[in-house]
């Protein structure tokens, strides 16, 4: 027995995970290349097999398919990422067999399009269905905020930040007791200063010919327009009397065009030899290490923004837009510094202020962010709070079916 159009068979489905009496935590999501979203889903997955539960995800597949291997999740592919009304429509039955062959209690989706084909997936088969915002999706009229809708019907629906939920109770029926705001984490195991040895900060500064003693302005994301890289190079422009090298981490996931439109603008700029696009980072605990100042310059809200909790998290004073998750996660004056978004001057301030800290309240910072973060943003915290959103879904599944016998 096989799913159709689905690269599984029935071995597959008898070696499909099964925890005694755990519950069998389906989460959907258009693909697994690197993003808050992709991160979440596999950390997720490895907190229900810790709990004893099942955890199976459905995307088309990418990079992080190892991560999610060795979380001891299983991964299937299919379509999910098409907006093609047919594929929607065919991904319908797709979903209801894996439902059905896997013994799934919840749905868990976290995007538009595969959650039209979940919802009646989840409805066939009576399986509980759960949706994440993860963004502030825009729409210009009825017909795409009426598409955007299908993330507002879950039995629960997580916000991931306190922003999110705004957006969500603004612009959407939902009844607020539905709605639970779950914070992005971070892995505070990982992103610890104490960590990262003085070898992996020589590595990588040796493969990113850094001068020794020079400030590095950091700048982590995928080169995409809306994350400010080009704002960041105009408010370089303001700080000509200040030595410094600034770095921008982050795949241009096949925007050349922008990444050749970013490497003309150096040059414009006269920033030639002072600013690098590198590509991946494989270490980016040590990347923030290296740095003394990081720059979340989204020009659109971003729904939380791990980029800021990540530096945090490793004591780096963070210079960010002033708006969406950015404002819950840093402390204005205390664990970095807010700027109005797309002002490149009002950037350079805060880029200059940075700079200019003292050793003592550089130290006061890097405590202060790293208890921060510990205390609120942690991923445990995430999982924790997820999983109890399960349970008492589960709870309230079972209650519903006892007073209907």
């Amino acid at each position: 027995m096989s799913v159709p159009d689905v690269n599984i068979g029935v071995t597959e489905v008898e070696r499909a995970p099964a925890a005694a009496g755990g519950p069998v935590i389906l989460q959907v999501l258009p693909s697994l290349v690197t993003g808050g979203a992709e991160r979440g889903t596999v950390e997720i997955a490895a907190a229900i097999v810790a709990s004893g539960g099942t955890a199976i995800v459905i995307s088309e597949g990418g990079p992080m398919e190892n991560d999610l291997k060795r979380a001891g999740a299983l991964h299937l592919k299919l379509p999910v990422a098409s907006k093609n009304p047919v594929v929607m429509y065919r991904n319908i039955a797709r979903l209801q067999r894996v439902i059905e062959s896997y013994k799934v209690d919840i749905v868990h989706v976290r995007s538009r399009a595969p959650a039209w084909s979940a919802k009646a997936a989840c409805q066939r088969t009576g399986a509980h269905f759960i949706t994440t915002f993860h963004a502030p999706y825009n729409f210009s009229n009825a017909i795409k905020k009426r598409y955007n809708q299908i993330m507002s019907e879950g039995e629960r629906v997580i916000a991931i930040s306190e922003f999110i939920a705004e957006h969500v109770r603004d612009n959407y029926d939902v009844d607020p007791a539905r709605l639970r705001v779950v914070r992005r984490g971070i892995d505070i195991a990982r992103f610890d200063p104490d960590k990262v040895s003085a070898e992996r900060m020589i590595q990588l500064s040796t493969r990113w010919r850094l001068p020794d003693g020079v400030p590095l302005i950091l700048m982590p994301g995928r080169l995409s327009r809306w994350k400010g890289q080009a704002v960041l190079l105009e408010a370089l422009t303001h700080l000509r009397d200040i030595d410094f090298r600034c770095v921008m981490v982050g795949s241009d996931q096949g925007r050349t065009g922008y990444r050749r439109e970013l490497e003309g603008l150096i040059s414009s700029h006269g920033l030639d030899g002072k600013v690098s696009i590198m590509g991946e980072c494989n270490d980016m605990p040590a990347a923030y290490m290296l740095s003394d100042v990081v720059v979340s310059a989204s020009t659109d809200p971003e729904g939380f923004g791990r980029v800021v909790g990540e530096a945090q998290a490793m004591g780096r004073p963070v210079v960010a837009s002033d708006h969406g998750g950015a404002r819950e996660q840093l402390i204005s004056g205390r664990t970095g510094f807010l700027f109005p978004s797309g002002d490149p001057a009002a950037l350079a301030e805060g880029l200059r202020k940075a700079l200019s800290l003292t050793p003592e309240e550089r130290a006061r910072l890097h405590d202060e962010a790293i208890a921060r973060v510990r205390a609120e943003f942690s991923k445990d915290q995430m999982c924790a709070r997820t999983l109890a959103i399960y349970r008492e879904v589960l709870r309230a599944g079972a209650g519903q079916q006892a007073r209907r016998t």
